[in-house]
């Protein structure tokens, strides 16, 4: 299966090479060949791949599995928590429990929605499907400002929930399935994160961070914001991500 690529960038990897420099003998006319190793930058492409569907509907169920497993664990969801207030005497009533339960549901189909229909290719969508992608960022943006409002008396609450668990963990798999390097002398791009799968490849993770090193810090940091805007919808083109990554640099996000 052919790669596609959400997004491309470059970043430098400091790399030991040899060099080597032959002198002359001005009296002999004698050629010494030295080699000595040195560091040096070297460009290192960081490739994004653009998720297949089977690759989606992994994503998907590691999402309802952490779900699942956070909340065996006695980890509250959102709707539950909101609830607990709501039964409680907070500020929140039954029916706005209830409402707030279907709005979070209507965003999480959404986005799962957008992300199947953006994994399509762009040639290739019809008119309907194009139409429906921009419906659906409005959508999205109008159904957020709701949440946004709902959410921002309990913020710190709400950070600690099984959706927000399960998000972040979705966005590791991502992050680790979907990271491809190509080297120089690459024909191809090659996985970041070793491992035959999620599991595996999370074990390769926990070892780079450890390591800590430079390249690591700068591919994980740019890696997850390009991610985090593709997921909540805010970019799917090179131009969008280029444009939203300027502004989040000059602090303008």
């Amino acid at each position: 299966m052919a790669f596609k690529e959400l997004y491309t960038f470059t970043i430098d990897e400091e790399k030991e090479v040899e060099k080597s420099h032959t002198r002359t003998s001005k009296k002999t006319g004698e050629k010494t060949t030295v080699t000595k190793k040195v560091k040096e930058k070297v460009p290192i492409e960081v490739k994004i791949k653009r998720p297949s569907r089977r690759e989606l509907e992994d994503a998907e169920l590691e999402y309802s599995v952490e779900m699942s497993r956070c909340v065996k664990k006695g980890i509250l969801t959102k709707a539950m928590l909101y609830k607990k207030y709501s039964d409680t005497g907070g500020v929140f009533s039954e029916s706005d429990a209830e409402d707030y339960g279907k709005l979070f549901k209507e965003v999480l189909n959404l986005q799962n929605e957008y992300v199947r229909l953006d994994s399509t290719d762009k040639d290739k969508r019809t008119e309907k499907q194009t139409k429906r992608l921009e419906e659906i960022k409005d959508e999205l943006s109008a159904a957020k400002r709701q949440m946004v409002e709902v959410e921002s008396s309990m913020h710190t609450l709400f950070d600690h929930t099984a959706d927000i668990k399960a998000q972040n963990r979705l966005i590791l798999w991502y992050t680790l399935m979907l990271t491809h390097i190509q080297r120089e002398d690459d024909d191809e791009p090659v996985p970041y994160f070793v491992g035959e799968d999620f599991e595996q490849k999370i074990e390769d993770y926990y070892a780079k961070e450890e390591e800590s090193d430079d390249f690591y810090l700068e591919v994980i940091k740019k890696i997850t914001t390009v991610l985090a805007f593709w997921f909540f919808n805010q970019a799917s083109t090179p131009e969008e991500f280029n444009a939203l990554i300027e502004q989040m640099e000059k602090g303008e996000l």
